[in-house]
């Protein structure tokens, strides 16, 4: 692998930009024509602009981003997070074109993007699953079947969904129809698929990812937990490792379970099975197929550099370690700085960077690609940064995460820095005694 094309803007594609700089790999990086001053596009060793600023001229664009890496000679494309990183057809594309997708084949990926196939596999692996349908529910009166038989309330799921789209929770059967077509709706709307699922809706779980490394050669690793938990409205907002509320035994259990779940899909490169947790029992919910968000609390706490681990697997090396070999060392948190607005139900807030003073010290780390005088474009998901801190305990961590956001400023655009600095001294999350309902319950009371 000399050349990659990073498919992506943003933190992510300045995280891919620097971790093939440190592997002596060349870089493309495409761009929006409203990105044409960001920082990935600066910083790449090339750069060739691929559309208009909407998503779908530009970074959605497939045949734009496939012909800039046959022109530039990039005999890989990483595909970040968001976007086309789980999009089947891109990566079937690439490969047509003899360029590496750095990521899960396109047949895995297409599997396990149907939450209703990927559910079956689990199934059949023996991976605990939430009862519910066996697979994509074909009509009203199946679906009324099935939420009888498991009890309410339920949870309906788009078979093609993420991000929180196209998910309702239904509480009572005469709620049942209505819910199903509003969901089916959204489905068709994001995904194009409304096609739909249900589970038992598990009540007040705990939301605990399990990160992967697969490599081609049938070797399988977890790196440990992540606690996510911390949600509104199905979004994530900060992440901490280790849960609080992980045990040894259950962290057997369930990093064991993740590692069947890759296996049983045929999975390589870098992945999350996510689990819902409830007291000691745990079910399946789905598996990412790409580098996720919130990578580097990982990261912080293994010493193992997962995007440069997702190039080398991609090259055809072994993975350089076994289970036994894999130590998780202190904390980690990160909070998720979106250019928002939270007085007003967090309302992107687009504009210019007038002044910025990021935090640092011992144990922190800033992913952004932000920089002072930088112009928000208005097109874009409202993440500016990641601040990821880490320390020998959890309360230090947390210590450390209070300080870090009262140093972080940012002038010009409204954040969620103060709201995440309110997460962070909330007596609840210093206990880990939350959930994924916790956030939504407690802005409800606000």
């Amino acid at each position: 692998m000399k050349k990659v094309l990073i498919a992506n803007r943003g933190e992510i594609a300045v995280r891919v930009i620097r971790a093939c700089r440190e592997l002596d790999i060349e870089t493309v990086a495409v761009y929006s024509t409203a990105d044409r001053s960001a920082l990935h596009a600066q910083i790449a060793d090339e750069a060739v602009c691929i559309g208009a600023p909407a998503s779908k001229d530009s970074y959605l664009n497939m045949a734009a981003i496939l012909t800039a890496a046959i022109q530039t000679g990039a005999d890989a494309i990483h595909p970040g997070f968001g976007f086309l990183s789980e999009n089947p057809e891109f990566a079937k594309l690439c490969g047509d074109n003899n360029i590496k997708f750095i990521g899960p084949d396109y047949k895995c990926i297409s599997m396990l993007g149907d939450k209703a196939a990927a559910k079956a596999t689990m199934k059949a692996a023996g991976v605990p699953v939430i009862p519910g349908s066996d697979g994509a529910v074909k009509s009203l009166s199946e679906a009324k079947t099935i939420c009888e038989k498991i009890g309410y309330p339920v949870m309906i799921k788009a078979a093609a969904g993420g991000g929180g789209r196209g998910i309702r929770k239904v509480d009572a059967p005469e709620d049942l129809e209505r819910q199903i077509a509003d969901a089916k709706r959204e489905a068709k709307t994001y995904f194009g698929n409304d096609e739909m699922y249900i589970e038992k809706f598990i009540i007040k779980p705990k939301h605990i990812e399990f990160q992967v490394l697969a490599d081609e050669h049938g070797n399988v690793v977890h790196l440990f937990e992540r606690d996510c938990s911390m949600q509104r409205r199905n979004q994530k907002v900060l992440e901490e490792t280790p849960s609080p509320v992980m045990t040894p035994e259950l962290r057997e259990r369930m990093g064991t379970a993740a590692v069947n779940a890759a296996k049983a899909a045929g999975y390589t490169n870098a992945g999350t099975i996510e689990f819902l947790l409830s007291g000691e029992e745990f079910y399946f919910m789905e598996m990412n197929t790409r580098i996720q968000v919130e990578h580097p609390i990982t990261e912080m706490i293994t010493g193992v550099d997962l995007v440069q681990m997702q190039l080398k697997i991609a090259s055809g090396e072994t993975l350089p370690f076994t289970q036994a070999n894999i130590k998780a060392n202190g904390a980690s948190i990160e909070c998720r700085i979106n250019a928002e607005d939270p007085d007003k139900d967090f309302r992107p807030c687009p504009g210019t960077i007038n002044a910025l003073h990021i935090p640092g010290g011992p144990g922190v780390r800033i992913d952004s690609a932000v920089y002072q005088g930088y112009a928000i474009p208005p097109y874009y998901d409202s993440m500016i940064a990641k601040l990821i801190v880490s320390a020998p305990t959890r309360a230090e961590a947390i210590m450390r995460m209070r300080r870090s956001l009262a140093e972080f400023i940012v002038d010009g655009v409204k954040t969620n820095i103060d709201f995440q600095l309110s997460l962070i001294t909330d007596p609840v999350f210093e206990k880990g005694d939350y959930d994924i309902a916790y956030l939504s319950e407690k802005m409800t009371r606000a």
